[in-house]
């Protein structure tokens, strides 16, 4: 058996093995600015995509059932569930590209019994004799990578697999800020509906108490009317928080995976609004760590790889085929060197003519590339504007928070001293409860600001990638 026509051509391979045609990946260059607008620092540094994974920034909200809920979402959320099945079909691909740097080995072992023919000169007679036929082969074939496309390919799915991974992580992160922000909103309905209740009772007894003077002749037929309406409206108030305390306490039960009628949160009239702080400073990495910046960038990478493989096709290929085993005419000492059998050769292939399709395949690809660095830019944009959207809420809403704090104080102190005046007569209780009703309103006000505001930090953390940290990763 010669085997050097065999080290020959793994020679060749091994001297053209490091080859990979088309461009070397260059991450998309983006001018970042240099701070926030909306009054926070901007600081390069180390991107760390996976930082938001191992934030557990709900824990900042100090509320066991809230943490209870997301952790139930991360497990039981069916668009969780689909991302990860997801990200194991990239996991599935990688691997399936990386068998193309492999050779493929078969064995076959076969048996036949039959009759042949045999004639001499002219005669027409013919004898036949019965003849047995044994085999036992291995075979292997190998296609070098001489031009990098299963290297290529392996890059793209590698990036491909990266960008699912980012994809899920941003799934999670949705999740679990869709948690904490329908749970904050229910815990806000359950406060309106406490006080719109009480506004509605001091209506029925403002109604009732004009009823009464207006059948004395003391009030007039439009106080009634407007003490009417007002309880209507009071009565209307309440429907709408209630349904739409049921509709979040719906969407809650969705989340963490379980049918609505098999849920529920019950209520608490008092909950204390928690609204975690971001530091003065914040480290670029917490936008670059962005599962959808990630994803957008990765998947740009994916499209530069694809872009070697569509040129790789305008090379010849090689392919090296070996086959050796025994062929006998029975099992009984079929392994024996008289019956060895052996094939090896190696097949060059190159395409001289296809109408122009691999030249049509590499403008597809570049065209492809040039569509995702544009996809990754505008995402990089539309996080930077999130994250200005959301701080610009978030310094709005702790002004108006401020503002109705100090209107309820002074709401307050006036209903304090209404109070004191009816003890001594010198106001009537109509206008005890008118100013009552004044301060449960103010109260709405506040706590339905606070509310926003805590719903504003989740919006927040979630435009950030999960979380902030004041020191940027390794």
């Amino acid at each position: 058996m010669n085997l050097r026509p065999l080290l020959l051509a793994a020679t060749i391979c091994l001297a053209l093995g490091g080859c990979m045609v088309g461009p070397d990946y260059q991450k998309p260059a983006m001018q970042l600015p240099m701070d926030f607008k909306e009054g926070l620092q901007w600081q390069r540094a180390v991107a760390n995509p996976q930082g938001a994974l191992a934030s557990q920034w709900w824990l900042e909200y100090r509320d066991p059932l809230l943490n209870d809920l997301i952790q139930r979402s991360a497990t039981a959320n069916q668009s969780i569930v689909a991302a990860e099945a997801a990200y194991r079909l990239a996991m599935a691909q990688v691997s399936s590209s990386r068998a193309g740097l492999w050779p493929t080995l078969g064995v076959g072992l076969s048996g036949s019994r039959g009759t042949a023919g045999s004639s001499t000169g002219t005669s027409t007679s013919s004898t036949s004799a019965v003849a047995n036929s044994v085999s036992a082969t291995l075979t292997a074939s190998w296609e070098p990578d001489l031009w990098g496309l299963v290297r290529r390919g392996i890059e793209s799915s590698n990036a491909a697999a990266q960008s699912s991974d980012a994809l899920l992580a941003g799934v999670r992160l949705s999740i679990s800020a869709s948690v904490a922000s329908n749970y904050l909103a229910l815990r806000q309905l359950d406060i309106d509906v406490g006080l719109l209740q009480q506004q509605q009772q001091i209506n029925q007894k403002l109604l009732d108490m004009i009823q009464a003077q207006y059948q004395q002749g003391t009030a007039a037929n439009d106080q009634l009317l407007q003490a009417q309406d007002q309880l209507s409206t009071a009565v209307a108030a309440l429907q709408t928080a209630q349904r739409s305390r049921e509709q979040y306490e719906h969407a809650l039960a969705v989340l963490v995976g379980v049918a609505p009628s098999q849920f529920s949160v019950a209520p608490k009239g008092q909950y204390a609004f928690v609204v975690p702080r971001p530091p003065l400073t914040l480290p670029s990495s917490l936008l670059l760590r962005r599962p959808d910046v990630v994803s957008a960038e990765r998947t740009a990478a994916a499209a530069n790889a694809k872009i070697g493989v569509a040129q790789a096709a305008f090379f010849p290929t090689l392919d090296l085929t070996a086959e050796a085993g025994f062929r006998g005419s029975a099992l009984g000492g079929l392994f024996s060197v008289p019956n060895r059998i052996w094939t090896l050769g190696p097949a060059l292939a190159e395409t001289i003519f296809d109408g122009g399709a691999r030249e049509a395949a590499v403008q597809q690809a570049q065209a492809s590339y040039d569509q995702d660095v544009a996809n990754y830019r505008g995402t990089v944009l539309s996080a930077l504007q999130n994250v200005e959207d959301n701080l610009s809420a978030i310094n709005h809403l702790q002004v108006q928070a401020d503002t109705y704090q100090q209107i309820y104080q002074r709401n307050q102190q006036l209903f304090g001293s209404q109070q004191a005046q009816l003890k001594a007569g010198t106001v009537s209780q109509l206008n005890v409860l008118t100013q009552q009703l004044i301060l449960l309103q103010t109260e709405q006000n506040l706590r339905d600001t606070q509310a926003q505001l805590s719903q504003g930090s989740v919006a927040l953390i979630q435009s950030l990638g999960g979380g902030w940290q004041t020191k940027a990763q390794p």
